[in-house]
């Protein structure tokens, strides 16, 4: 009797060891994912199956029926527009698949711009540390499709970057990589994006600040005619002291402007710049500081001292000063004064005789020289005063024994009349001279012959600038010097 004996074979069930995903990269020229991986350390390996990632679930790309694959290139990548992750698993003989390797992402860059603070801010997503550790972040940029070059670095923990500044009307094109131990590294998808956005003026021109008859201050500014802005601000400060302030807001602004200051005090010196402000109401452009100026006067016996503040500042240099004085009706320019002067000292007597009315007046003027974007500014000050003094000296002793001392007899005026009549006597009240003329004297003749010794009578009757009449007596001693 012959027994039967049944061999049965063993199916093999065990999966193999799981590959380690080690790097997947972006080809920033082609937008491909380069992925690699450490083998799988079973014996039995067939093959290695690629998966995209998502959810926590495997979505099959490809498989490899290659064990000793150890890459593989993803084509139809959307690595471009977004980050994607990936693992990988091996596959056996038998046809056992492996637990689903560690994943990883591709580095997804993304740039925007900030027009409002004329910033890009450049963000990505972190790339996993495991199974190699990332070490820092390289940004590299690139300009109207100039190379590529290192732009910025940022720390393992970093996800922006932001470029402050930039041309306008540009194209700039942002790539980054992720340095990573043993040397390799992991790069992203590169991304454009044109510095499209308002232009901005390249200059704000104060012309000037002025005091007008009105005592108000007129402003004048002009902005860069290439400028596609049209908010600004208009600020002040008062005093040396303290900050601007807005007074006024222009909403729809070019070329040169015009605004009239009829709410601060022109005999304080008052500041003024103009701001331009882009869409989100920030300051990006302001002008050179204007100033009024404030004239004084003080008065001594004998000089009146003018002076003022330095006008500040034009876009050119303060060239110099002009004083004009009014005596009559009208300024007239007297004076051309350095541009680094601040004062000036007159003789009272040089101006009392012109004066015609009962104030003598005057105004500075800055001039401006060499403003590189429009044409020299003026500014003038407001129109100070001061009183004719109307003080009337007469001497009470003469000798006409003509030696060329004290041959004369006149009274001295501070002022210039607007009519006069001396009169003297003898004691017997006799004329011996009379005159309308104030600058006429009395030389101590009547008729051409010469006076006694001796006292005698003048009466004195003047108009002075003001309209007051004076009138005045007294006596004057003739003496002979023989």
């Amino acid at each position: 009797m012959v027994s039967a004996i049944r061999m049965y074979a063993q199916v093999d069930l065990d999966p193999p060891a799981s590959p380690v995903l080690d790097l997947v990269s972006v080809d920033h020229l082609t937008g491909n994912v380069e992925i690699s991986w450490t083998k799988s350390t079973s014996s039995d390996v067939s093959g290695y199956v690629i998966y995209l990632f998502k959810n926590g679930e495997g979505y099959e790309l490809d498989t490899i029926d290659n064990p000793a694959a150890d890459s593989y290139l993803y084509r139809e990548s959307g690595s471009s527009y977004y980050s994607e992750s990936f693992v990988v698993a091996a596959l056996d003989t038998a046809g056992n698949i492996s637990p689903l390797s560690n994943e990883l992402n591709t580095i997804h860059t993304a740039a925007q711009i900030d027009t409002c603070n004329k910033r890009i801010t450049v963000s990505w997503n972190s790339y996993s540390s495991v199974p190699r550790v990332v070490l820092g972040y390289s940004l590299y940029c690139s300009i109207n499709g100039g190379t590529l070059t290192e732009a910025s670095q940022a720390t393992p923990d970093k996800t922006t970057i932001i470029i402050n500044d930039f041309e306008v009307e540009a194209q700039y094109c942002f790539y980054l990589k992720a340095s990573l131990s043993g040397g390799s590294f992991s790069g992203s998808n590169k991304t454009c994006i044109l510095t499209k956005m308002q232009r901005p003026p390249e200059w704000i021109n104060a012309d000037y600040a002025t005091v007008d008859p009105y005592k108000e201050i007129i402003l004048s500014f002009t902005i860069d005619p290439l400028s596609e802005i049209r908010t600004y601000s208009l600020e002040r400060k008062t005093g040396y002291d303290g900050d601007f302030k807005q007074i006024y807001s222009f909403n729809n602004l070019s070329g040169t402007t015009l605004y009239s200051d009829s709410r601060t005090d022109v005999s304080k010196v008052n500041f003024y710049r103009l701001k331009a402000l882009n869409n989100c109401n920030i300051s990006i452009m302001i002008s050179n500081i204007a100033s009024n100026i404030v004239l004084s006067a003080d008065k001594t016996e004998e000089e009146i001292i003018l002076s003022w503040n330095k006008y500040r500042n034009w876009g050119g240099i303060n060239d110099s000063y002009k004083l004009f004085i009014m005596t009559g009706t009208e300024l007239e320019e007297r004076y051309t004064i350095l541009g680094n002067d601040t004062t000036i000292t007159l003789r009272y007597e040089d101006l009392m005789y012109e004066a015609t009315l009962r104030d003598i007046c005057f105004m500075i003027r800055a001039m401006e020289a060499s403003n590189p974007h429009t044409e020299n500014g003026t500014s003038s000050s407001s129109v100070i005063c001061i009183p004719v003094t109307e003080r009337i000296t007469v001497p009470t002793i003469f000798t006409p024994d003509n030696n060329s001392v004290n041959d004369l007899f006149k009274p001295f005026l501070s002022f210039m009349p607007l009519s006069f009549k001396l009169v003297i006597t003898d004691l017997k009240r006799r004329a011996v001279f009379e005159t309308t003329d104030f600058n006429e004297a009395w030389d101590g003749t009547r008729h051409g012959e010469p006076q006694p010794e001796g006292v005698y009578l003048w009466f004195l009757n003047v108009k002075s600038p003001s309209g007051k009449e004076i009138i005045r007596t007294g006596s004057v001693t003739l003496k002979h010097n023989l």
